[in-house]
């Protein structure tokens, strides 16, 4: 047995709310919403994929946020990144560099901890 890498990762969010994560992932983000199968679509949620980047939005019943557990994105240009962000009134929280890396962290519309980082030369 051989793992390999990550497929996708997973985000839970609240029922009904899937215009909130399309506007997010796909319109601050821009990570374009790909079709969840339809045998998965009835279950809500919405998946947003870009070469290997993959966030997959599952509904939870009785949802919480991930406050602490993120997934971390690699970006580039990050500077940029957070003044887009700040400019689509999205709060940033900025966070003492990783050894070779600059980072930061962001909050999904339903409070799930997403962390951004870029590394530096």
């Amino acid at each position: 047995m051989t793992l390999l890498a990550i497929d996708h990762v997973q985000l839970a969010m609240p029922a009904g709310r899937e215009p909130e994560a399309r506007a997010f992932y796909s319109g601050i983000l821009g990570i374009p919403e790909v079709a969840k199968p339809e045998n998965l679509a009835k279950r809500g949620g919405a998946w947003f994929e870009t070469g290997t980047l993959k966030v997959h939005l599952g509904v939870e019943q009785n949802f919480v946020p991930a406050r602490k557990a993120h997934p971390a994105f690699r970006v580039a240009d990050l500077p940029d990144l957070i003044e887009h962000l700040q400019a689509s009134g999205v709060t940033v929280t900025t966070d003492e560099p990783l050894p070779g890396y600059t980072r930061c962290y962001i909050a999904d519309p339903f409070g799930n901890r997403i962390e951004l980082l870029e590394p530096q030369p």
